[in-house]
This record gives C-alpha cells, structure tokens and sequence, in this order.
C-alpha cells in the first residue's frame, strides 16, 4: 500500500473576512492522481495554491513526507505547478523555456540539453527545441508548460485547470497524455477541475469540495455509484433527485409511491433524499411501470438519447439507447438496487466527509 506523501491537518483560510477553508483535512499518496474537484468558489485552487506554497494557512499543519512545511516558500518543495495559462516566456525558444528551472538550479549545460531532449520525447514534441513558443497550438504549448515542469524531478504536480483553455477533442487527447506520463514518471499528480467528466476519466481518487468542506472522497466508481450525499450526487453526473420519507427499512415512499429499495438503518418515517440516476430508470408500458407519465423531450446525444417524462408533478431525466416518441404515454421502472436513499442535510452548506480507507 502506497505511503502517504502530503497530510493537510486542520487546515483553514480567508481571504478579507471570508473563510474559504474550514478545518480541512486531507491526506495524499504517493504516485497518486489525486483530483480536487468542485465549483467555482469551493476552494479547491486554494488548496492547491497552500499545497504549492503560493499561500499560507491561516490555521492548521502541511506535512511533506512527515515535514512541516507550511511555511516554505515554493522553490524549497519538492513540487512544480502547470497553470491554466501555462505562464511560458514567449521571448525564449521552447528549449529555453523547459531549462529555466534547471538553469537557475545550476545545472550543467550537458545535463539541461539531456533533459531537455529527453523531456520533449516524454510529451510527444520530439526535435522542437529551436522552435518559438507562438509556433505552437494550445495543445502543444500545454505539453512544453509540462515538460519545462517534470525536468525538475518534482516528487509532485500541481495542475491548476491546465486543460481548460483547450477544445474538447483535443482535452480529451491531453486527459490521456496525462494519464500516460503520471504512469510513465512514478509521481504524484494533484489536479484541480470543475469537470466531473475529467475527473472521473484521469483521477485515482477524487476529493468532492464544496463550500470550503470536502463533501466525499474516494474512487471515481465509489463517488458515481455511491455518493454520500444528494450535492455529490447532482455535482458528479446527473441525477433525480426526490424528496422522500423512509417508511422503514427496504421501503421509500416518494411522490406518494411507496417503492422497494435496499437500504436500511435510516429509522421509521424520516425523511430522506431519493436520488435515481437516468441511466437506471427504464421506459417501459405504462402497465409495466411503477409510474406512468408523459415524455415531454427526446434529444439524440451521440451515445444516448437524453428522454424527460413528465410523471406525478415531477420531470424525470432518463438516457436509454432505445428511441421512443415524444408525446408518448410510458410506464417508468426502476430495479429496488438503483435507488440510493440519503439523509438530508440539516442545512445547504453541511459538512458531508466520507472517508474510503
């Protein structure tokens, strides 16, 4: 089992009276990808920006290996950082650019050129040296921004929404790349995104933030398949979700359906969140169903149709393969094992931690 490489303990932060961490704590692997994942507000740049020493902590402990290093400043961590904008010097070659780092540490002239041609060869950009950085496209001025970063050896990367500039086939491409060179280096990637999508695709763990709080933390199978609350639930993927009273263990009653489920140890008669992916709810006849309603909307996604249908005062979000007729009177189904049952939060910003040991 991997060692743990950085702990933040009861870490918190503001930014003129307004607290944007609140005692968090986290704790990350070596030779992890580890994506900080959240909306806009939610403090996951900060985390990011403490872990790189760009900020200090109002409160609370940095370990690196077990050091304190909460008070560094950023060139004595053993880290580097890829910015959303790259920060590349457009006066210098791409040569330059990758041994700026190296030559400020001294090294020797054959040392730089050895690590510059074999970082260029990491990141796909063989025989660029010479090459001015306005030469190249978004995508390969990424890939500089990562080698001018990994020729310095850095036990870790921060990467602070590098794919975000770029389109979408060419952020997939770059999700792979990354993918690719954290398993080809052996070191430890800490990411930060809004993108669930991105997220679920790169990530080996995924910390959930929200409002200053790390609302869930685990794998991408675990956050999808089991979120713990119904904002991780709604924020990773898309979802139903339903206001709902337990009437006891394996039986929900929402919308004025009772309706079989799995779980149990949530009490008699309390009220709950129902969460149903659309990928779970099926259309079936309306005698079939559990439910019956209208679809009110058919719309083709490549993979998917995405069907709404308009059922007992709510609007059911559902993706099937199959085609069917908008206008059409349908029964929905849905399998006791697909619905997820959460308790509800006592207020809109309630710290939710769930740790996966």
């Amino acid at each position: 089992m991997a060692a743990n490489l950085i702990e933040l303990k009861n870490i918190s932060k503001s930014y003129d009276g307004t607290l944007i961490l609140d005692d968090l704590n986290l704790t990350i692997k070596e030779n992890e990808f580890l994506t900080l994942l959240g909306p806009s507000g939610c403090g996951k740049t900060t985390t990011l920006r403490l872990i790189g020493g760009f900020e200090t902590p109002d409160r609370g402990q940095i370990l690196f290996g077990g050091e304190d290093i909460s008070s560094l400043p950023p060139y004595e961590r053993k880290l580097n950082t890829v910015f959303q904008k790259y920060a590349l010097f457009t006066h210098m070659s791409i040569a330059e650019n990758i041994a700026f780092g190296l030559k400020i540490s001294k090294k020797s002239k054959a040392y730089i050129d050895d690590k510059i041609k074999y970082a260029l060869k990491l990141v796909n950009l063989d025989g660029y040296e010479h090459r001015s950085i306005d030469s190249l496209s978004g995508g390969q001025q990424q890939r500089i921004a990562i080698a001018r970063a990994i020729v310095n050896e850095p036990k870790v990367l921060l990467l602070d929404e590098p794919l975000g500039a770029l389109d979408l086939k060419l952020r997939q491409d770059m999700q792979y790349e990354l993918i690719r060179l954290k398993n080809e280096l052996g070191i430890t990637f800490i990411y930060v995104t809004h993108d669930q999508e991105e997220a679920l695709t790169m990530s080996d763990t995924i910390a959930v933030m929200n409002q200053g709080y790390i609302q869930q933390i685990g794998s991408p199978e675990d956050i999808y398949n089991e979120p713990c609350n119904a904002f991780v639930a709604d924020f990773i993927g898309e979802s139903n979700i339903i206001d709902g009273v337990m009437v006891h263990d394996k039986l929900v009653s929402f919308l004025g359906i009772e309706h079989e489920c799995v779980d149990t140890g949530f009490g008699n008669n309390q009220p709950v969140d129902v969460v149903i992916r659309p990928e779970d709810l099926e259309i079936v006849a309306p005698c079939d169903g559990f439910m019956e309603g209208d679809i009110t909307s058919v719309i083709f996604k490549g993979v998917h149709y995405e069907i709404e249908v308009f059922a007992h005062g709510y609007e059911w979000l559902i993706h099937t393969t199959q085609y069917f007729e908008q206008g059409s009177h349908v029964g929905l189904r849905v399998i006791p094992f697909n619905i997820q049952i959460m308790h509800k939060p006592e207020s809109s910003d309630e710290k939710a931690v769930v740790l996966d040991e």
